[in-house]
């Protein structure tokens, strides 16, 4: 008799787990606290248009990850060249950068005091490998790009996002995100036009359903469903009790206070959650770690705007320190199919904040004023264009790697560990900033972990794992 597997979430990963653990003959129950699937890669309809919650890409050389997304998109995509640039000091700097637009908008001196901050880095700066292991992403980023090109091209936009210093934030965010990234390769992948050989970070196309990304969870959902698992959604987790009865059972205690035995339990809800709702399983030192670990949250505001060629990127990065706004999407250049043939561009303006941050507690008026305030300042939109706008909060979006959270992690790792049907995925649920082709993959190899008793050390997915640097656009299943 095959396994009963609780799954608590329903995003990229908990899905994905699902699927191949229901295409197995699991029986799965997934259970989602919101009123739809997705996670933070839902599409929502607004205003007879589809967004999505701030820009997702997919681009995966792993073929096991390309296999499932075909399996379920089929031929529903598009390719879209992707289109990037930077917002600072009124001027717009190609993603990646390309030196003589970057000389055009930075002008002959600052591009000279860059260079030599660049070279200065290189002669005073000890090979990063040998430093300390708390080394911090300002760091990590001075030593390849120098201090100048920090300060401009890196520093606004990363405090942003994280609400802390860089000097503070843990190189491991550059490493996972950024790893074989320089100036060098920046330079160079100016002039190649071939996809296999950049950087990921600068891959110029990647693929895009044609009804936004949710399309992708929404297909895994109906697919799970046909298979005999269920999906629960508005339900709430209140605790779980991961020690082995004498069946070697699990159990999940919910909202109403109803109660549920599983043989194995995937958790993709935020790990500070799910430690907490462990109760007194959780040691005196584990609960100091969770307390220590942080997560940032964001504020989405759409804004309409009646017009159609605004600008011809899908996001801008936003690098004006007298903007609060991190990053601009503009889903029109996207895929037609999510505009609808509509006069109308829907612009999605993002902002982040903690818990206690003062724009985390303001009013949807408020926040949509502030959007187009800001919007009209870039000058990229008149102020009689916006026809209205529309908030989105998402609480713990994303992990912030602050200086010596690795240590408190490990002592969560070796807690959780010692649960040996548990296993925590996502970006959510392992404390990584994945984005979501890391995470389908979290979710297929914690299924492999179950259906085939496979051993894959699900934590050290996102910092060791390379397929993203390099390879073409696959746009096929592998055989």
């Amino acid at each position: 008799m095959k396994k009963k597997i609780a799954i608590i979430g329903a995003g990229p990963a908990g899905l994905t787990a699902g699927y191949i653990l229901s295409k197995k003959g699991y029986k799965v129950d997934i259970f989602e606290a919101s009123s739809s699937v997705g996670g933070m890669s839902k599409t929502i309809e607004l205003w007879d248009q589809l967004v999505d919650l701030g820009p997702h890409r997919f681009f995966s050389q792993d073929p096991r990850v390309n296999n499932i997304m075909f399996e379920i998109i089929e031929k529903d995509y598009d390719i879209v060249n992707r289109m990037t640039r930077i917002y600072y000091k009124n001027h717009f700097f190609n993603y990646p950068l390309k030196p003589l637009n970057a000389l055009k908008g930075l002008g002959l001196l600052e591009s000279i005091n860059c260079i030599i901050s660049f070279l200065i880095s290189k002669i005073s700066i000890k090979n990063f490998q040998n430093r300390n292991s708390k080394s911090s992403f300002q760091d990590w980023v001075e030593e390849r790009f120098g201090k100048r090109l920090f300060e401009i091209f890196f520093k606004t936009y990363s405090e942003k996002l994280w609400g802390i210093s860089c000097k503070d934030l843990d190189s491991d965010f550059a490493a996972q995100r950024i790893k074989k990234l320089s100036l060098f390769e920046v330079i160079k992948s100016s002039f190649l036009k071939k996809q296999s050989k950049k950087h990921k970070t600068l891959v110029d196309a990647f693929i895009y359903p044609k009804l936004g990304t949710g399309m992708i969870y929404e297909r895994m959902k109906n697919k799970i469903l046909k298979l005999g698992g269920n999906i629960y959604l508005n339900t709430r987790i209140k605790a779980v009790n991961p020690k082995l009865d004498q069946k070697n059972q699990s159990e999940i205690i919910f909202f109403d206070d109803t109660k549920q035995l599983f043989d194995k339990i995937i958790s993709t809800m935020p790990i500070t959650n799910l430690v907490k709702s462990m109760g007194k399983l959780a040691t005196e030192k584990t609960m100091e770690s969770i307390n220590n670990l942080k997560f940032r949250n964001t504020i989405l505001v759409y804004i309409e705007i009646k017009e159609k060629n605004i600008f011809p990127d899908q996001w801008l990065y936003i690098h004006a320190n007298d903007l609060k706004t991190g990053r601009i999407t503009n889903f029109r250049n996207w895929t037609p199919s999510i505009n609808k043939n509509k006069e109308e561009t829907i612009l999605c303006l993002e902002y982040w904040a903690n818990d206690d941050s003062e724009i985390w507690r303001e009013t949807n008026e408020k926040l949509i004023l502030l959007a187009s305030k800001e919007i009209v300042k870039t000058g990229l939109v008149k102020k009689e264009s916006i026809k209205r706008g529309f908030v989105k909060k998402i609480p713990k979006c994303y992990p912030v790697y602050s200086i010596g959270y690795k240590e408190e992690l490990s002592n969560i790792k070796n807690f959780l560990n010692s649960f040996e049907n548990l296993s925590v995925i996502g970006r959510y649920g392992a404390f990584k900033y994945n984005n979501q082709d890391h995470s389908i993959l979290m979710g297929l190899l914690a299924a492999e972990n179950i259906a085939d008793n496979k051993n894959h050390n699900l934590w050290d997915l996102n910092t060791d794992y390379e397929y993203q640097e390099s390879g073409d656009l696959q746009l096929e299943k592998a055989d």
